[in-house]
């Protein structure tokens, strides 16, 4: 503090002599602040060049900055092979977490003529400051703003030497894909830091089909009362996974009042941004209070590769004479950032002076003094090269000890990376690495960069954690609220087939197969589900179950329970679970049963088969005739024997029984060939022919949904189903063939009287309803053809809930 007293005094000093030099000599006679002056046009290089350092100094980001910074500028002025002897002065202003203080600190430091400015550590100082070096051309190299805005156009002269905010927001937002969550509440301080960063996980959030399902903000200077009453609210929603994106001087607060709510156990998810590894890194030792609130949080901490410049550093640190304390006490990744910080401006110094630039300032006619004012404006002076240094600052390429030193076109340090930390007993535990390039992975990034890019989910790989609670398994994510109602379920109120589900008299209000089931996946959840049933239909006839899907994505009901089919222009509105039981289309008629017949000894096989058959005799017992009559007696003779041993060898093989013998190789290769053959022959024949001679034959005139299609015979849908829509859009079958039926008993009247009486050639309904259906038909009807659609029944399982819930609840993802 007693620097920064010498350099106000040395201020107001220079203003005062600035003031009597402008009585004396007219404006831009006189310039002489250590730089090269306005009037001169000499490119000769200035012995000493003015820079500037903006931030808090008694705050965790400044503690690590201020003695990282001063020790940069020893190392420049001491390396000789930098700047050619040319000293950098540093003039350290504190903005004291002002925006206010902070403007006028740099106004002040302005008017010292300072070519570049390190700092701020503050995003809402940088969002003014910004303003104030735009209009000087003094590029603004900051260290510790992270707000992702101050990279927009508007600041052309700011920028930023450590990883933005952006990339911070997308690492947490692959950290919840990672582990399956959909919602999140982000607890933040309301701040342009603050909000912007939120803002960003917002976006990352949605590209992960995720969103913030609530944003709870509080002021820098709240109370515990305020922030307790926060995480009281914040307690009785649903969603059990905080993004913590706070000031390192508020943010154990946050924990502390939560560890006090019983809101750091098992089942919550608590996620820390940079600034808790910050502040835990500049301690020597954490003590053990502020540990045990912080236990199974995860953390983000800028990633910087263990190189020797870095390793170098840091055993220079602990006796860095600028250190208010020796030792380990201050250190955190800022340090790091900070002093690349001065080495960049001192690189690109050397480069601009190397080009002929020239360090000269002019006066800005936009700046004047009005009658009066205290400000001196006028003393305010443009940088003439600004714009030349700026460029050459976005050019650099070197190795910092934080690791390459490069901007890209969007002027953000390239290849962007973070260590996921997970904090255990005493101290963090690295879990893996986010980087932009690959994103989550348990090796270092920089072994990365020499390979493709992969970023499928397979890729996607972290260690395990230890949640809050001391558990490994991890959280669900969500909870029911505790100031919810209890769930509005919605059942169909059927007429027909209630033994899925129906209206009944119980407290319950309704019963069947569908509601057992799903009763008993809740009594297996380990917490309670608040819930009631509520019918839907006037139970004079089946609801519409389209009507009750809509429903549902109106926010009428909150679920939906019973026999729902999971059709695709459904689960466009709605989520549903996997199927609890299988269903599909079929096709019911009714069969006949065939009568008997002294031919069914043919029926095994048709005439086709029966011709191809006695043709393949005949022609084996020609080959075996050529190969055999002459070398074997048993086939020579007259032309007529010679014939008939051909065909009674041929058909005596069916039995088995033929006499002749077989001498030549190749006739008895074919012979064993035609042996096989007849043997499946034989056995298929005689399967078939005994299923005809012992089972009772049924038949139809419908063959399947083919031949429903190709007529024009009515057909017949229970009231309510899918499957009007199908047969009318999907197979173009005119609807006023269509015939819809309440309940089996008008399937079974439909069916008797057939479609020259007014009945239906056939019905078509899903596989449960049939197999119910024919149960109690004494087999008068079948299904015919094959099931000639795929889907199922679906409403809850053991890890989702129930059917029907809106898209994106993070019970049904």
């Amino acid at each position: 503090m007693e620097e920064v007293l010498l350099i106000s005094r040395f201020i107001t000093r220079s203003l005062i002599l600035l003031s009597l030099c402008f009585l004396c000599f007219p404006p831009g006679v006189v310039c002489d602040t250590g730089n090269v002056s306005t009037s001169s046009n000499s490119s000769s290089k200035p012995k000493v060049i003015n820079i500037g350092a903006l931030f808090t100094l008694n705050s965790v980001l400044g503690e690590a900055a201020k003695p990282a910074i001063q020790a940069a500028v020893d190392d420049v002025n001491s390396d000789p092979t930098i700047l050619n002897g040319v000293q950098l002065k540093l003039l350290i202003s504190d903005t004291n977490c002002s925006g206010f203080i902070g403007t006028m600190e740099a106004l002040q430091l302005m008017e010292s003529d300072v070519v570049a400015a390190i700092g701020p550590q503050s995003s809402g100082i940088a969002h003014v400051i910004s303003h104030v070096v735009n209009e000087l051309h003094v590029p603004l190299l900051s260290f510790g703003a992270t707000d992702p805005t101050l990279s927009s156009m508007q600041y052309p002269y700011f920028l930023r030497t450590t990883p933005s905010d952006h990339f911070q927001m997308y690492a947490i937002a692959d950290i919840v894909d990672y582990y399956g969550w959909r919602e999140v509440i982000a607890i933040f301080v309301d701040d342009d830091y603050g909000r912007s960063g939120i803002s960003v996980l917002g976006d990352a959030l949605a590209k992960k089909r995720a969103k913030i399902s609530y944003k709870a903000a509080f002021s820098p200077g709240d109370t515990e009362s305020k922030i307790n009453d926060l995480l009281v609210e914040v307690n009785l929603m649903e969603s059990r996974v905080y993004v913590v994106h706070v000031n390192p001087h508020t943010g154990l607060n946050i924990f502390s009042v939560a560890k006090a709510l019983n809101m750091m156990g098992s089942g919550y998810v608590w996620i820390a941004t940079d600034w808790l590894p910050s502040y835990l890194d500049s301690k020597d030792a954490v003590d053990s209070n502020t540990m045990n609130i912080l236990q199974g949080v995860i953390a983000l901490r800028h990633y910087t590769p263990d190189t020797d410049l870095k390793k170098s550093f840091m055993s220079k640190w602990n006796t860095l004479k600028y250190k208010g304390s020796a030792g380990h006490a201050g250190f955190n990744s800022y340090a790091l950032y900070a002093y690349d910080s001065v080495w960049l401006a001192a690189h690109a110094l050397d480069g601009f002076l190397n080009e002929g630039g020239n360090l000269s300032f002019s006066y800005d006619p936009k700046l004047h003094d009005t009658n009066g004012s205290m400000l001196h404006l006028a003393s305010l002076r443009v940088f003439n090269g600004g714009e030349q240094l700026l460029q050459t600052l976005l050019r650099m390429n070197f190795t910092g000890v934080s690791g390459q030193i490069q901007f890209d076109p969007d002027k953000h340090l390239i290849h962007p990376a973070y260590d996921v930390l997970n904090i255990v007993g005493t101290g963090t535990h690295r879990i893996g690495y986010w980087s932009n390039y690959s994103h989550l992975s348990v090796v270092p990034p920089e072994s990365l960069y020499t390979k493709p890019p992969n970023i499928s989910t397979g890729s996607q790989h972290l260690y395990s954690v230890i949640w809050p609670g001391d558990t490994t398994s991890t959280p669900r994510g969500w909870v029911f609220p505790n100031n919810g109602q209890p769930l509005r379920i919605a059942v169909p109120n059927r007429v027909g087939y209630k033994e899925f589900a129906s209206k009944d008299k119980s407290p319950q209000g309704v019963r069947g197969y569908c509601i057992d089931v799903f009763e008993a996946a809740i009594s297996l959840l380990p917490y309670a589900v608040p819930h009631t049933y509520m019918l839907y239909g006037d139970g004079k006839r089946n609801p519409s179950y389209n009507e009750l899907v809509r429903r549902v994505a109106q926010n009428v009901y909150d679920a939906a329970v019973g026999d729902i089919t999971i059709v695709t222009n459904r689960t466009k509105i709605v989520d549903f679970t996997q199927p609890y039981m299988e269903s599909g289309l079929v096709v019911v008629a009714p069969v006949k049963e065939a009568k008997s017949n002294p031919w069914a000894f043919l029926k095994p096989f048709t005439a086709e088969m029966w011709l191809v058959t006695a043709m393949f005799f005949l022609f084996v017992g020609a080959v075996v005739w050529i190969l055999e009559h002459r070398i074997n007696s048993e086939f020579r003779g007259p032309p007529r024997r010679q014939l008939i041993t051909i065909c009674w060898f041929s058909f005596s093989t069916m039995f088995f029984s033929h006499r002749e013998n077989t001498v030549s190789t190749l006739g008895r290769m074919v012979l064993i060939i035609w042996l096989f053959v007849v043997l499946i022959i034989n056995s298929s024949y005689t399967a078939s022919l005994t299923s005809i001679l012992t089972v009772q034959q049924l038949t139809s005139g419908i063959q399947g949904i083919d031949s429903l299609i190709s007529s024009t015979e009515p057909i017949g849908i229970q009231d309510g189903s899918f499957a009007l829509n199908y047969l009318v859009d999907e197979l173009n079958i005119a609807q006023s063939r269509i015939v819809k039926l309440k309940n089996p008993e008008a399937y079974l009247r439909a069916l008797k009287l057939g479609p020259k009486k007014g009945g239906v050639a056939a019905i078509v309904d899903e596989l449960p309803y049939v197999e119910l259906f024919l149960s109690n038909t004494n087999c008068l009807y079948r299904i015919v053809g094959p099931e000639f659609t795929k889907s199922g029944w679906g409403f809850l399982s053991l890890s989702f809930m129930v059917s029907g819930f809106p898209k994106g609840l993070p019970s049904c993802s």
